[in-house]
């Protein structure tokens, strides 16, 4: 959940450049003449003021003043995992085939854990291997009528099934993909609902 924008006006302490501006957590990188990435310590302090952008270290980036803030809020306030994956608090929620102890404990901090057919909010769910995405049918009876299953793959050099692969499987079973999330340094997160 990053964000990006090209051609912005830049101040910094030794002049002025015009570039693009990325915010991918916990990285704020410009690329102009010269690539400055700010991170940790530079971050902390920043604030929007008017149209910019403004850095502890008083390096200014013009964003327009409702960009500004967005990106003020964004990067002093980034979402959580959670959030991203759009878990709220008490949803039914349930995980399949995925061996993440942390992920496990985070999630059961805000929802609650459910065996019930037809109920869940969100199944999250390993595959990676043509016979995980063979279970898909199976999954799709647990989820509540507007219920959502995140397939959660490896990626990288990791990887054992594509993207494409797992699409073309939930597809195959009135499944529709529509968001995708990096779930952990070594798995991605695609999510499926039923058609409407």
């Amino acid at each position: 959940m990053g964000k990006d924008v090209d051609a912005i006006p830049a101040r910094f302490g030794d002049g002025v450049d015009v570039g693009r501006l990325q915010w991918e957590a916990p990285k704020l990188v410009f690329r102009g003449a010269t690539r400055r990435v700010f991170e940790g310590e530079a971050l902390k302090g920043l604030v929007a003021d008017e149209a910019d952008l403004v850095l502890a270290d008083g390096s200014r980036f013009t964003l327009g003043s409702v960009q500004a803030a967005r990106w003020a809020q964004a990067i002093l306030h980034p979402p959580g995992r959670l959030d991203k994956l759009g878990v709220k608090a008490g949803m039914a929620v349930a995980i399949e085939n995925l061996d993440d102890a942390d992920f496990a404990a985070e999630l059961a901090d805000r929802a609650a854990f459910s065996n019930a057919l037809g109920e869940l909010d969100i199944l999250f769910y390993g595959a990676d291997s043509a016979g995980d995405l063979a279970r898909i049918p199976d999954l799709i009876p647990r989820l509540a009528e507007r219920g959502a299953l995140w397939i959660v793959s490896l990626k990288g050099r990791l990887l054992r099934v594509k993207d494409i692969e797992v699409m073309a499987a939930a597809k195959t079973h009135g499944l529709v993909d529509n968001k995708v999330c990096s779930f952990s340094e070594t798995r991605t997160a695609l999510r499926f609902t039923r058609r409407r």
